[in-house]
């Protein structure tokens, strides 16, 4: 025969305790599953500056034949890293082929009427991306940390060659 306590708990101690167990579990579950917005990639930002960087060097190569050099280096780099940062979006964020790319193209631009307009342009476009890439190295990923440590210097070394 059952004791009157145990008669009256709907509940067992044992359930009870598997209920309690159970409760972290589901609250891992159900947050994992949530349709909450994800950030967006801090790189997609980093490439479309790059693209727009090399649009701007590109223009102010076609403009000023003093700096088409230095200026079509700055275009050529700038386009690899748009395109290295481009593949690292893609593969940690896989896409449709279908779908348009993740990285935006640039509106066109005009370079700078004087080459001292252009050159100090170009300078602070690099010093820009710089900067960017080089907060977010701390917090990134082991290989995402050498692609933006990378990017920082390249833009560091271009920009000690505009002078």
């Amino acid at each position: 025969m059952e004791s009157p306590s145990r008669a009256r708990s709907v509940l067992g101690r044992r359930s009870v305790l598997r209920l309690f167990a159970a409760v972290p579990v589901a609250a891992a579950l159900t947050s994992a599953c949530s349709s909450a917005p994800e950030e967006p990639d801090p790189l997609v930002a980093l490439a479309a500056a790059a693209k727009s960087d090399a649009q701007l060097a590109k223009a102010i190569a076609q403009a000023h034949s003093g700096l088409a050099d230095t200026a079509g280096e700055v275009a050529a780099v700038r386009s690899e890293h748009a395109a290295a940062l481009e593949r690292e979006v893609d593969r940690v964020n896989p896409r449709d082929p279908e779908d348009p790319p993740s990285v935006p193209e640039p509106a066109p631009q005009q370079a700078p009427s004087s080459a001292g307009t252009a050159t100090k342009a170009l300078r602070d476009a690099l010093t820009g991306a710089q900067d960017r890439a080089a907060q977010l190295v701390p917090g990134a990923e082991p290989y995402r940390a050498g692609l933006l440590g990378s990017v920082a210097a390249s833009c560091a070394s271009l920009r000690e060659v505009l002078g």
